[in-house]
């Protein structure tokens, strides 16, 4: 179970690796719905992208022989940031593994952190299962990119962030693939204000929604999508499951063709540029901006980390 109390700690003992990003009133998209909207822009997180709140934690709980062995973890690209700047400023060594369709601009951020680097797999779940050999064989702590309280705890002071420093709030939009994103910031939200939270995923990768519906963790078809870093089943036993199952009000899948309707609004018109897992929050307000007239929506934008070719198809 994961508290607010542990939040606070993590936001303690995060100290400054981590920026406290913006959230701001979109002026565009409250006109959208006749109500407020309200950006928490984790695009402009050091590293791009809130994974490094959730892996700076989670690394600085190591112990000292688990220092010493050095880390090893899975991710569509994000994440492998996010636990390879934190390794680096500690002096640990740190084996990443991603699948085929990260991003060459988050593989490219890896390495530069000085990560080893390995590719692997059509999607995350097959990366993660070399990633957990690897663990086995070497002896390396694997750091999941959602299945862990201290990670958890860690992706939680977003929310923190966005009660200190914005409105009395209605909803809460968060984009979902594991869950650890939305398991803090639910825990944070349902334990300090009265607002609702709702998960958006994929119509390509809606699998904890589908989990959630189903009332176990289950394998649904995935196809590909722009939001790659949402992309991924889910590992049996997650903690971020019940989580989820108690926590979480409601659930949107988004449409892969309002994804890339949301980052080109955002680039364009709002100057702001995302990568499709930061842009499904904005896509759900599009599809459907009755549903949120009149209301005081956060919406969570989780990250920056767009592919070149992504961003070039957008200014055509």
């Amino acid at each position: 179970m994961v508290t607010i109390g542990d939040v606070y700690a993590a936001r303690r003992r995060m100290g400054d690796w981590v920026r406290r990003t913006s959230f701001e009133r979109s002026p565009l998209l409250s006109g959208l719905t006749n109500g407020e909207v309200w950006l928490k822009l984790e695009n402009r997180q050091l590293t791009g992208s809130f994974k490094i709140r959730g892996a700076s934690n989670r690394i600085a709980l190591l112990t000292p022989d688990e220092r010493v062995r050095g880390v090893v973890a899975a991710s569509s690209g994000n994440h492998a940031q996010g636990v390879a700047y934190a390794a680096r400023e500690l002096g640990v060594k740190v084996v990443i593994v991603v699948p085929v369709n990260t991003p060459k601009v988050k593989r490219d951020a890896i390495r530069v952190l000085g990560a080893d680097l390995t590719v692997h797999g059509d999607e995350y779940m097959e990366a993660e299962r070399l990633a957990q050999s690897i663990s086995m064989d070497r002896g390396m702590p694997f750091l999941s990119p959602y299945n862990d309280p201290h990670l958890i705890a860690g992706q939680g002071t977003v929310a923190l962030e966005m009660v200190e420093d914005g409105p009395e709030l209605d909803s809460v939009l968060v984009p979902v693939s594991g869950g650890g994103l939305i398991s803090g910031i639910a825990t944070v939200i349902k334990g300090a204000t009265k607002a609702e939270v709702i998960g958006i995923q994929t119509e390509a990768s809606p699998v904890m929604h589908e989990s959630v519906k189903a009332g176990k963790i289950i394998n649904i078809a995935m196809y590909d999508t722009v939001a790659e870093g949402l992309h991924g089943g889910i590992e049996q036993g997650s903690v971020t499951f019940p989580i989820c199952q108690r926590l979480v009000d409601d659930w949107i899948d988004v449409e892969e063709a309002t994804i890339v309707d949301a980052l080109r609004l955002m680039l364009i018109r709002q100057h702001e540029v995302i990568e499709g897992s930061g842009a499904v929050g904005i896509a759900a307000l599009m599809e459907d901006p009755n549903r949120f007239e009149g209301k005081c929506v956060g919406v969570v934008v989780s990250g920056g980390n767009i592919d070149e070719a992504l961003l070039r198809r957008l200014t055509q």
